[in-house]
């Protein structure tokens, strides 16, 4: 599991347009590089990352290993009614990170 860093604003209008800002820390080895050792780092990347809101899937991405270190996702989504988003990153093998916040709508 890796540290995340999210932002989801505390409270929106109903109807408000709010920006989401999602990161890890990931080192994202594409396995074209060495260590100072000469040995080649295999490959170790995120693939997918998903944003849901209420439940729905409003932002999905598939990463490739061009991407770099510690990739970071900001868009906006509507504010319809409170509840969670939801964010989750699957790496090479397989394994998960998640992450969430509550919206609050006003």
């Amino acid at each position: 599991m890796f540290n995340t860093r999210i932002r989801v604003p505390e409270t929106a209008a109903a109807g408000e347009a709010v920006e989401i800002r999602a990161m890890i820390m990931h080192p994202m080895d594409n396995g074209f590089t060495y260590s100072t050792q000469g040995t080649l780092i295999p490959v170790n990347i995120i693939t997918d990352f998903t944003c849901r809101y209420l439940g729905e899937v409003v932002v999905q991405v598939r990463l490739e290993p061009g991407i770099s270190a510690n990739p970071i996702f900001t868009f906006s989504l509507r504010a319809t009614e409170s509840g969670p988003v939801e964010f989750e990153w699957i790496d090479q093998n397989g394994d998960v990170t998640t992450a969430s916040a509550d919206l609050t709508v006003t």
